[in-house]
């Protein structure tokens, strides 16, 4: 989260950007089909890799599954980590780490097993939102991430605080990847992954429907660790280097900022989005 140019002052505290064209007050944010695309897919599927991805996928009934492949070694890493469930209920075929490698790539880390599995259900914005006597609720909004490996990575810190969902812009996104499950270490079975085409329309439909905006910037005058955030947040962050895009920080009810060393200039996307979920969501 790199420090950008200081904003005018009107933008940079209590802030309430122009609706986007074409909304109402709970402007439709509907995602298009999620892809099933990119390195770590086969067909319409994608091969999910390591212990905790493929426990957690097992253990979803929401998740399709076709095919586990394991080395011995590998499956009884798996019986280890399954709780409550039998590996053997889903067939699995012994094979050598040669034919894994081949699915997963040669770099993987697939811990000696891979399961061949439909991508989650399409979710829109409005999926996500929780009914109003539900709380407190936490939600993620990144911007512009495009690195599976980063957005599998906050998504494992949001399963950690008890966010439920993660939502990202579609364009120039990654779709779900092996990669990004294995970042999310089993996270990706939990934590809702949420495709828009427009941001700042999502943001506003989470606003309208009670959610408080936070968004991460290194110039905010407001500390997130001051904040005392409404039971429905949501935490907004933007890409490493670039930081939130003018549209998305206007559209946020407020900006903060985690202080740090003025010698460093930034952290990363997950490392921020942990301490961010961490000061959110701990007991006032």
């Amino acid at each position: 989260m790199s420090k950008r140019k200081r904003p005018p002052r009107s933008a940079r505290s209590r802030i309430n950007a122009p609706r986007p064209t074409g909304t109402t007050s709970r402007g439709s944010a509907k995602s298009p089909p999620n892809a099933a695309h990119g390195k770590g897919t086969h067909g319409h599927g994608l091969w999910l890799y390591g212990v905790h991805a493929v426990s957690a996928a097992l253990a979803n009934p929401v998740r399709r599954r076709h095919r586990l492949i394991v080395t011995k070694q590998g499956l009884e890493s798996l019986e280890k980590a399954m709780t409550g469930h039998s590996v053997g209920e889903f067939s699995p075929e012994f094979v050598d780490r040669a034919e894994i490698d081949a699915v997963c790539g040669p770099d993987s880390v697939h811990q000696g097993m891979a399961l061949l599995v439909n991508p989650l259900p399409e979710l829109h914005v409005e999926d996500v939102i929780a009914p109003e006597n539900q709380t407190p609720d936490t939600l993620v909004v990144l911007d512009q991430a495009t690195d599976p490996r980063n957005i599998g990575a906050v998504m494992r810190s949001a399963r950690a605080f008890g966010a439920r969902a993660l939502i990202i812009q579609d364009r120039n996104a990654p779709p779900e990847t092996g990669a990004m499950a294995k970042a999310a270490s089993g996270a990706l079975e939990h934590v809702s992954l949420v495709r828009v085409t427009n941001l700042a329309r999502a943001i506003w439909t989470l606003k309208d429907s009670g959610y408080w905006c936070l968004g991460l910037d290194g110039y905010a005058d407001d500390d997130i660790g001051a904040v005392d955030p409404t039971p429905r947040r949501v935490i907004v962050l933007g890409a490493e280097g670039a930081g939130l895009r003018r549209l998305t920080r206007e559209t946020c009810d407020q900006l903060v900022k985690i202080p740090m060393d003025t010698d460093q200039e930034s952290l990363n996307l997950s490392n921020a989005a942990a301490i961010a979920l961490y000061v959110v969501t701990r007991p006032r």
